[in-house]
């Protein structure tokens, strides 16, 4: 649990989504369709992410002590963000189609100018 009473985003997932943000920064500035495909995958990406580790993730932080038994009062303080994430759950789904989508774009822009990486990333 940090200072603010809440539980961490595992460092695997944060890291992962620093990652996915540089390369696909990367991408966006590459010229052409592949590049115009990027951006719209950024802008669709980014906003969700935010909201996933605004209150998707947290609650994975309670997992290493839920799978060791360890139950505490603290814990409650995820509720409101597991409600928020339960709540929210049909537009988040709805997001990971439009991103889907956007990605099979920057897939066939990248193939078509021949973009191996912006393609890899794609997949």
């Amino acid at each position: 649990m940090d200072k603010a009473g809440s539980y961490a985003i595992p460092a695997s997932l944060r890291e992962e989504h620093e990652e996915l943000h540089q390369r696909l920064g990367q991408l966006t500035k590459l010229p052409g369709k592949t590049g115009e495909a990027a951006r719209a995958v950024a802008d669709a990406l980014h906003p969700h992410f935010v909201k996933e580790e605004e209150y998707a993730l947290p609650a994975l932080g309670l997992l290493p002590a839920l799978g060791r038994g360890e139950v505490t009062p603290e814990m409650r303080n995820v509720l409101s963000k597991t409600d928020r994430l339960k709540a929210e759950l049909p537009q988040m789904l709805a997001e990971h189609k439009a991103i889907g989508a956007a990605l099979d774009r920057l897939a066939e822009a990248a193939k078509a100018e021949g973009q191996k990486e912006a393609s890899a990333f794609a997949r």
